[in-house]
């Protein structure tokens, strides 16, 4: 399906379908920031390259997005590369398919994603994953609404990690990536400038604690684990001086695994997240060099980590708010059939992405295949929005 959009918009348009956009905001007598109506102003953190925090994993898709401390499996990729080293087989592979605002009639923007992993030994683990976002044909226009040459927009992520034990319980891992970003390279934005391909690296550090845990008529495994993505460099479309950063995120989450008995088990998991990018500035000051750009937005991308703990205008009760908050529940059957749902919770000040999820397993020898469906809670859109998402996992003992 072709869209109609002048270049410039093209740059950020797709940010918006995970950020709803946001006036002038004031501080009001008791120093809280609302727009000129008077509401609570919405003060989200936009970043570029959002597709690097999209959940494709169809099981965790069918948890409310859970995965820092679920059991492993090549998905792990994504939320926590160190769950690697405690895999039971000696290789998998998974492939994911993700259809991308289906509900509004798109039919040619999806997120595809391919993972792997392979034990070298007990202690050490390889694994690599491969993240392509097609933003499906666009139809570019000048600022006059004249169409130009149509495009193709793309985006890929390319992953390669390490994990290794460091004792029977714990485990480390390090993960490098390349960004390639077009989103509409040789078109001409306002001020002449030529856009670019936008270009990146980043590395993810995590960290995973398996913690046996014995109940008197079942046995237990209570899964801990720490994860740091995507800390790189900035990322750029024009040769402007001034960047944009990358969705870095730290990730705590638990998931306490309980075998019932022979065929049945349950998993009771839940993950907190929150964006290592500085919040918007708001209000007077924000522009103390006076070059016409905001200064939270000159940061460098370390400053801008450490900053991001403590620079919310509201305080602290508004770092609390940009805290995610993902619960979800799994229950198997014979280890050949799961039911799962979850729900994922985000402050109406910062996106208010709240929805519930529910979502099938199948395993059958080395072939494993999930579903996952979201429903929304809010008025808020969302990109996956009546759509079922699918993943498919092979796993090999040899």
């Amino acid at each position: 399906m072709k869209l109609f959009l002048p270049t410039f918009l093209m740059l950020n348009v797709f940010s918006l379908f995970y950020f709803p956009t946001y006036g002038q905001c004031t501080f009001d007598s008791e120093g809280n920031l609302v727009d000129l109506s008077g509401r609570p102003c919405v003060n989200t953190i936009a970043t570029a390259v959002p597709f690097l925090r999209i959940v494709s994993d169809a099981r965790s898709g069918g948890m409310g997005d859970v995965g820092i401390g679920i059991s492993t499996d090549p998905n792990a990729m994504h939320f926590n590369a160190s769950k690697l080293a405690f895999a039971e087989n000696k290789m998998g592979i998974s492939a994911t398919y993700t259809p991308w605002l289906r509900a509004l009639g798109l039919n040619d923007v999806y997120l595809a994603y391919l993972t792997g992993f392979l034990k070298i030994d007990d202690l050490q683990t390889l694994g690599v994953g491969l993240r392509y976002f097609s933003l499906g044909t666009i139809q570019f226009t000048d600022e006059n609404g004249q169409p130009l040459v149509p495009g193709r927009p793309n985006e890929f992520e390319i992953a390669i990690a390490y994990s290794r034990k460091l004792s029977d319980n714990f485990s480390a891992a390090l993960t490098g990536k390349f960004i390639y970003s077009n989103l509409a390279a040789g078109q001409i934005a306002p001020g002449g400038e030529t856009i670019e391909v936008g270009i990146a690296g980043a590395a993810d550090l995590s960290f995973t604690y398996v913690l046996p845990i014995e109940l008197t008529r079942s046995s237990s495994n209570l899964r801990l684990g720490l994860a740091l993505t995507n800390i790189g460099s900035k990322i750029t479309y024009t040769r402007s001086t001034v960047k944009d950063f990358l969705p870095a995120n730290i990730g705590i989450g638990a998931a306490w695994e309980i075998d019932l008995n022979e065929f049945n088990r349950i998993t009771i998991a839940a993950d907190i997240n929150k964006l290592m990018v500085p919040t918007p500035c708001q209000g007077e000051d924000c522009d103390l060099n006076n070059n016409n750009v905001s200064d939270h937005k000159e940061q460098s991308p370390i400053s801008g980590i450490f900053s991001s703990f403590g620079d919310a205008p509201e305080g602290f009760s508004e770092e609390l708010r940009e805290l995610m908050y993902s619960f979800g529940i799994e229950y198997w059957y014979d280890q050949q059939f799961a039911v799962r749902a979850g729900y994922f919770n985000e402050h109406a000040q910062k996106g208010n992405r709240k929805f519930f999820t529910v979502g099938l397993g199948l395993k059958y020898n080395v072939f494993g295949l999930n579903f996952s469906y979201l429903i929304p809670t809010t008025n808020q859109r969302n990109p996956l929005d009546n759509t079922l998402r699918f993943s498919l996992l092979f796993n090999f003992t040899e």
